[in-house]
């Protein structure tokens, strides 16, 4: 009889790239991106990361899910958060319901208990988003947000936000200016240079504190990764 890991492990989308396929030119490109992301935040003690991408299904969730297992497995303690209250999809991706989430302890007024639970990764604990509220953006702007994030990032070394794309909604621009970077993902062939401007400077308007953007769905020179990482010739 298989182990209850085994039952979550036979869900994982072939998205979360760093745990279906971590010798793949995908997931090196993440380690990179948590490397970018230490050296990003040097100066300054950020514990709390937004992930939002410009437009509709450019790829946020994959993003925040994989950094988080990345980072996690540089042996970092990670609550990786689905504040996407509206097409919510981290459970979907580590194949875990999404009951008993960040909308329930939000309303239950559980923000220093959370309802976090293990996400198959050592070091990493999810909070999907749950039950889907009537009014995303008024709930994320409130101060039991606030107090969310203050508990978890005292007990985490970093948390990773997920939240609906910046020029859909309001929801992420509520909670830009409550964390302490912004990551925004732009796709590979697919995001139009005018949605990308328009959310960068919606960002700016609500002074995000953006630490760069993730180019999502690249094609890498998968060739050239395995040849280096073999120690062969390119």
């Amino acid at each position: 009889m298989g182990s209850a890991h085994d039952d979550q492990a036979a869900g994982i989308s072939p998205e979360l790239v760093m745990l279906t396929a971590p010798r793949s030119p995908a997931a090196e490109a993440y380690r990179t991106l948590r490397t970018n992301v230490q050296f990003a935040t040097l100066d300054r003690s950020a514990r709390t990361l937004l992930v939002a991408s410009a437009g509709v299904d450019e790829g946020a969730s994959a993003v925040a899910a994989n950094l988080a297992v990345a980072v996690a497995q540089a042996g970092k303690r990670v609550a990786l958060v689905d504040a996407d209250l509206r097409r919510p999809c981290l459970h979907r991706l580590f194949g875990l319901p999404n009951r008993g989430g960040l909308t329930d302890a939000l309303l239950a007024d559980q923000v220093d208990a959370p309802p976090l639970r293990p996400a198959g990764v050592e070091d990493l604990a999810l909070l999907v988003a749950g039950t889907l509220p009537p009014n995303p953006a008024e709930l994320l702007g409130s101060q039991r947000v606030q107090r969310l994030l203050a508990g978890l990032a005292a007990r985490h070394d970093l948390v990773v936000l997920v939240a609906p794309p910046v020029t859909v909604v309001a929801d992420a621009s509520v909670l830009a200016p409550q964390v302490d970077g912004v990551l925004l993902v732009l796709a590979a062939g697919k995001t139009r240079r005018e949605t990308a401007v328009r959310a960068k400077e919606q960002l700016a308007h609500v002074h995000a504190p953006v630490l760069g953007v993730v180019l999502h769905g690249a094609r890498a020179d998968e060739r050239s990764v395995r040849a280096y990482a073999a120690g062969g010739d390119l």
